[in-house]
């Protein structure tokens, strides 16, 4: 078994009901940011980070997301029918085409500046010690999110639950724990609060910007972060 990451997953299943009425005729992912998909700013990452193994999930109006990618054909699509699966489920069902070890996870609704999340996280993970490496972002570093933090992170990176630093939708995770779960829709939070109660969840702090694009307001201050208006 690999203990390096060398494969990743897009989540791009979601119904995007935040970001209504745009998401009434197309998925979120495809959702223009800076005159391009939300989907294409996330594989702008996974390309830099020289990432081949790629699978994006799909539900919701998933044939207009693989419509998209038809002239990517190595990127392997994992579409969740008849019902979504969330981000545990759906990283589950993909697993076949992840393959084992550690993988990649990316969610497709943020913007970022700064370093590339994928090497920074790559270059920090070590497996003995780690069963996930998620990447957050200081709250003074965050656009257009409402919530309170998720993590507090201590000095040697491992994390607690409590209002703090932001996850901002990237990580490296070890997916054996997957298997043991028996709902078959499940977010990947159960995962990670059994890695907390093991002492095995850590963390580290994003040296860029961070937008949350879940509602149309996100648009804008991506649009504005990206362009260096809103720093």
């Amino acid at each position: 078994m690999r203990y390096m990451p060398d494969s990743v997953m897009l989540f791009a299943a979601g119904f995007g009901t935040r970001m209504r009425p745009l998401t009434e005729t197309r998925p979120k992912p495809l959702i223009e940011v800076a005159g391009r998909p939300l989907l294409d700013h996330a594989l702008d990452l996974v390309d830099a980070a020289g990432i081949e193994r790629i699978v994006v999930n799909t539900h919701y109006l998933g044939e207009q997301i693989a419509e998209h990618l038809a002239a990517r054909p190595e990127i392997a699509i994992s579409q969740e029918t008849p019902d979504i699966l969330e981000t545990g489920g759906g990283l589950r069902q993909a697993l076949p085409l992840l393959g084992q070890g550690p993988v990649f996870t990316l969610n497709t609704d943020y913007a970022w500046t700064g370093s590339n999340p994928l090497d920074t996280l790559r270059a920090a993970w070590d497996p003995e010690r780690m069963d996930a490496l998620l990447m957050l972002v200081a709250p003074e570093n965050a656009r257009a999110h409402l919530g309170k933090g998720d993590f507090l992170i201590g000095a040697d990176g491992a994390l607690r639950r409590g209002p703090g630093a932001i996850y901002c939708g990237v990580q490296i995770l070890k997916t054996d724990g997957l298997e043991s779960i028996t709902e078959s829709a499940f977010s990947l939070n159960l995962l990670w609060d059994r890695m907390l109660a093991d002492g095995r969840l850590f963390g580290l702090l994003h040296d860029g910007l961070w937008c949350d694009i879940g509602r149309p307001d996100g648009i804008v201050a991506a649009e504005q972060m990206l362009v260096g208006t809103n720093d």
